[in-house]
């Protein structure tokens, strides 16, 4: 990650905030929050489906209005607008038509976004339903951070006393999100809580793994926080726990008031998919906090690429 990237997701200029309208009220404390903190500007996009806008004439024969249906959009994110600027936040509404998904990748072209601010649907057990579609597509196209907000986060009770959580597999390709966590936390003056969770102890045992591995990734994540400390970052607690990653991630994160929980995302082959937890879709789904998401770089050629659907943690 070079420093230009580093500097540009730490502090964004500007915020894309996509949005159905039902999620308002949801999102935008949140979207003020960043924006606030990083002095960036806020760009509010709704995306009409074509043939969203479809009325009924007196005689009760449908027809498409697109000219109701973009006036009613604008209303809805107007009065977010001016609270923004009430708040010295510069911030303007887009409606636009299409593919939402097309659409925001657009947006994030022209206005050259740093930071997307994105809403996840109710909770399910069926992972493929926990973001909507569109929030999945987001999160398999963009090289650029992600925070997506759940229906169970909430902002922080005590914003002077800020933990950020982030759970890494100690692999290289991990660093870029650790470091982006470390720079999030010195910019708010937070905790930094580097967490690796390693498979139930009875898995490792049944297949012969030796007991030497917790102390290895203990030594490991120690190096990472080290590494991380001698740059100039936050206070850093290492933490080695076992279970399934999703569970201990949520766990961790509830238990310690985590305010920002960071996670890498990178793919996996199709039967890795089919064989492994979907970590980043779980806890994106039932953090209580924002989860800020960042893919991790892709070298390989399109043609050897991974289908983008296999994401997981990192």
């Amino acid at each position: 990650m070079t420093d230009h990237g580093a500097d540009r997701w730490t502090h964004p200029a500007v915020i894309l905030v996509p949005t159905d309208l039902s999620d308002l009220d949801r999102l935008m404390p949140f979207a003020l929050q960043e924006a606030e903190e990083a002095g960036a500007r806020l760009i509010l996009l709704h995306v009409l489906a074509a043939g969203l806008g479809v009325a009924v004439d007196p005689s009760g024969m449908p027809f498409y209005d697109p000219a109701s249906a973009f006036e009613f959009a604008a209303k809805a994110l107007q009065p977010w607008c001016t609270i923004a600027r009430e708040k010295k936040i510069a911030c303007d509404a887009l409606v636009r038509e299409g593919n939402p998904a097309q659409q925001i990748a657009a947006s994030v072209r022209q206005f050259q976004v740093d930071r997307i601010l994105l809403g996840t649907r109710s909770r399910s057990k069926l992972t493929r339903l926990l973001l909507g579609s569109v929030a999945e597509q987001v999160l398999r196209s963009v090289n650029l951070p992600v925070i997506t907000v759940g229906p169970e986060a909430h902002l922080p009770v005590d914003s002077q006393d800020q933990l950020i959580l982030h759970a890494t597999t100690l692999r290289e390709t991990s660093r870029p999100s650790a470091a982006l966590a470390c720079q999030l936390a010195a910019a708010r003056h937070a905790r930094l809580l580097l967490i690796n969770v390693l498979p139930p102890r009875d898995s490792l045992q049944r297949k012969g793994i030796p007991a030497e591995l917790e102390e290895l990734a203990r030594r490991e994540l120690a190096r990472l926080a080290a590494s991380l400390a001698s740059e100039g970052y936050a206070e850093i607690e290492p933490l080695v726990v076992y279970g399934n990653p999703a569970i201990e991630i949520l766990a961790a994160a509830a238990e310690r008031g985590a305010s920002m929980i960071v996670l890498g995302a990178t793919h996996r082959s199709a039967l890795e998919n089919l064989t492994r937890d979907r970590t980043v879709y779980r806890v994106l789904a039932h953090a209580r906090c924002p989860v800020l998401t960042l893919r991790e770089s892709m070298n390989q050629g399109a043609e050897n690429q991974p289908h983008p659907e296999e994401m997981s943690v990192s």
